[in-house]
């Protein structure tokens, strides 16, 4: 666990003793103060995130993991799972919702299999980093192993360190993984905690009595491996998917980073919840993209106390709602960064 650890160690609490600076500088702008809302609390999240007073905006890339689920097998989603494969290879042939809204905001979309059960032959510009051909069955056992959550975890860290290094400034995270709404309302349920039912959701369009069925499979998960849930890292390997791990490390190795992240819909929240429960300071570095339109995920957010950007009943996924708030995080520093001040302009300021 030496990466997972050491990064864990380098995340700290963004610096408060900047946001009286950065909040001047927004009060000076030609406006009334606070007259801009939201974007001005994105633009000084982002300056505490940085760690600066002068933010830029450089490359934006997003991380969309995919990986495949044993507990598929329980008739939890309305796709087989033989989607996740041909889902990738449209990701990577640019026809996927992500890549167009990406391609929108200038943003690269790098797609990661970490745990898709098809070897994916003959797949250009994959990322293969595969740690084994999905996860165990949630209802009959654990998902994971300790050890292959660590790895899962280790991944997203490695990614995250070299778009450090790449020069990338704002991070967005992605999935892709048929029934991976199943683990996801399990791993909310054990480490929020809440009632199962009122965390899960009908994730690619289940009916209702597949619904009823699902709440029963997660509950039945929990059950089984109750004796398991002992920290964030057990849930996470007993309840979990590959891409949930992965995603939860993006969030570690960014916030140690200083790069912010923008979290995207109910999967990519599971990975976020994780990583602030190994290490709570990785919350100063979350923008929470949008509330998405699958039940649980409002749940989660009045419960963790967050608040999305936008609402726009998105479901799908992938890093979508992550690329629509980039627009929104750019549009906020570029209002710090751009916009004339009262002294500049020569506009008089409230007496």
């Amino acid at each position: 666990m030496d990466l997972l650890d050491e990064t864990i160690q380098a995340i700290v609490p963004v610096d408060l003793n900047l946001e009286p600076a950065v909040r001047a500088h927004l009060d000076q702008l030609t406006k009334p103060p606070k007259s801009l809302g939201r974007l001005e609390d994105m633009a000084a999240q982002y300056c505490l995130a940085a760690n600066t007073t002068t933010p830029k905006m450089g490359k934006r890339r997003i991380f969309t993991f995919a990986g495949d689920h044993g507990v598929a097998a329980e008739g939890v989603s309305a796709y087989p799972a033989a989607v996740t494969p041909q889902m990738v290879r449209n990701m990577l042939a640019g026809g996927a919702a992500v890549n167009v809204l990406a391609r929108h905001v200038a943003a690269e979309v790098r797609v990661i299999d970490i745990g898709v059960n098809d070897p994916l032959a003959e797949a250009p510009g994959l990322i293969q980093r595969k740690i084994k051909s999905g996860t165990a069955n949630i209802a009959q056992g654990p998902a994971l192993s300790l050890n292959e959550a660590v790895q899962a975890i280790e991944v997203g860290i490695e990614l995250a360190q070299a778009a450090a290094q790449d020069g990338v400034t704002l991070i967005g995270t992605g999935e892709m993984g048929i029934a991976n709404t199943t683990p996801s309302s399990a791993v909310f349920a054990a480490l929020l905690p809440c009632p199962v039912e009122v965390i899960t959701g009908r994730g690619t369009g289940i009916d209702d009595p597949t619904l009823t069925h699902k709440i029963k499979i997660i509950q039945q998960s929990l059950e089984v491996n109750r004796a398991r849930l002992t920290d964030p890292l057990n849930v996470l390997a007993a309840l979990g998917g590959l891409e949930i791990a992965g995603i939860c490390g993006i969030c570690l190795g960014a916030a140690a980073a200083r790069i912010p992240v923008v979290v995207d819909g109910f999967i990519s929240s599971a990975g976020a919840l994780v990583a602030c429960r190994l290490s709570p300071a990785v919350r100063d570095y979350l923008f929470f993209s949008h509330l998405s339109d699958e039940a649980g995920h409002r749940t989660f957010c009045t419960l963790f106390g967050v608040k999305p950007l936008f609402d726009l009943q998105l479901r799908l996924g992938e890093g979508t709602g992550a690329a629509l708030a980039m627009s929104l995080i750019e549009a906020a520093v570029k209002i710090y960064n751009e916009m004339a001040t009262f002294a500049s302009a020569g506009v008089s300021d409230k007496e």
